[in-house]
């Protein structure tokens, strides 16, 4: 199966990270370095594209390391709680495309708008959560980033400009072409916009609600950007099975494309820079293609080696982890050694161990606090009435009002 998937990415192009011989060419200065991107991108309709290489501090790379093992270890230690029956449900994991969120996040302002689909723990975390109100979320307790009412697939910031997790394959999108939408109409004349992305798997690319966002997007020039994370598989069906087209950064036709390597944290913060550049100076949306991978199943219900073989993963693991990537062009630029490496993982694994045990001491939420935020009385946060009656599945639990 593993070769299968590496001659389609050959055949179309696509770059496989390796660190051996990508990004690691870099001319040192003190406490920054500049570092070769050649390979990392491949354009549709564009006639300009990101940089070639990036300049970066020793305190960026560090921080970005640290988001991204923390991600690393908020998933597996998803997985074994999942595992001991504390955490139930719907849970897809994230493991493997830690560099597409933080990447995205680097490039970024506070004030952008993102929206993604059910895999969007570590999303959330990177969007201003913490891995306690993620676990307390995943464990149903009231410290929850929604208060324990959402669950797995349903977290939300507004404050923090993320706006979910969706649990319906694809329905973000649209919602996303929304959000950019109002990004470019409170927009400042002469200012650029804030820009709007709406992730989505390479499973979903081919919904009919997504030609449509897209094409009101083109024709409005609408600040958005429809960012596929192309892992492979959409569940448990491989791209070449599942969709004609699979080079998804040409799929908005008209519409500009970019393919970044999205295993290598570097490519992808310079990628989205250029894109967010673009899609914000008024020239409408761009269609942009992650190229990742996910080492768990498409859900903890999936084994995820029915459909690939674990010597696909494991060579995936060898060759392109984004962390491994991370650390080695650490190692190289001479930020830190191997041990210093070390160190801050152990001090994440026990800071992740401390936010679990935080998340679990949160109390269940009240009863009666269920009913709470169904109907909103008018746009102004928190501010809410209640009917006089909201049906539960169990009639005799419904509420009334008297």
């Amino acid at each position: 199966m593993f070769s299968s998937l590496a001659r389609s990415a050959l055949s179309t192009g696509r770059k496989m990270a390796n660190p051996s011989k990508l990004n690691m060419g870099f001319r040192s200065m003190s406490s920054e370095a500049t570092f070769d991107l050649t390979g990392s991108f491949k354009t549709h309709r564009l006639d300009t594209e990101p940089n070639n290489e990036i300049t970066m501090s020793k305190e960026e790379l560090i921080g970005h390391f640290k988001l991204m093992y923390t991600m690393r270890r908020m998933e597996i230690t998803c997985d074994n709680e999942y595992k001991a029956r504390n955490i139930r449900g719907f849970c897809h994991l994230y493991d493997g495309q830690e560099a597409v969120a933080t990447g995205i996040q680097a490039a970024f302002d506070a004030e952008d708008s993102w929206i993604t689909s059910y895999r969007c723990h570590c999303i959330a975390l990177a969007r201003g959560g913490s891995v306690s109100a993620v676990l307390a979320e995943l464990f149903g307790n009231s410290g929850g980033m929604t208060k324990g009412k959402g669950g797995s697939m349903h977290f939300y910031s507004k404050e923090n400009n993320f706006f979910g997790g969706q649990g319906i394959v694809g329905a973000q999108v649209p919602v996303g072409a929304g959000l950019a939408f109002a990004n470019k109409y409170n927009a400042k004349p002469g200012e650029k916009m804030q820009v709007a992305i709406g992730c989505y798997g390479d499973g979903a690319a081919n919904q009919g609600q997504i030609w449509e966002s897209a094409n009101m997007a083109a024709l409005w020039k609408l600040p958005m950007i429809f960012c596929i994370e192309n892992n492979h598989y959409g569940m448990g069906t491989s791209i070449d099975r599942h969709s004609s087209h699979s080079d998804y950064y040409m799929m908005g036709n008209h519409i500009p494309g970019i393919r970044i390597d999205g295993m290598n944290i570097l490519a992808v913060k310079e990628g989205m820079r250029f894109v967010k550049d673009y899609c914000g100076s008024g020239n409408g949306p761009m269609y942009v293609e992650m190229m990742t991978y996910r080492y768990h199943g498409h859900s903890m219900s999936d084994p995820g080696t029915t459909y690939r073989n674990r010597e696909e993963i494991a060579m995936t693991r060898s060759t392109r982890d984004p962390l491994e990537f991370v650390k080695k062009t650490m190692i190289e630029a001479n930020f830190a050694d191997a041990d210093e490496i070390k160190a801050m993982e152990k001090e994440i694994r026990k800071e992740v161990q401390k936010e679990v045990k935080k998340a679990k001491e949160f109390p269940d939420p009240k009863l009666e606090e269920l009913f709470d935020y169904v109907h909103a009385k008018d746009l102004t946060p928190y501010n809410q009435e209640k009917p006089d009656h909201i049906r539960m599945p169990d009639y005799a639990k419904s509420y009334w009002s008297s």
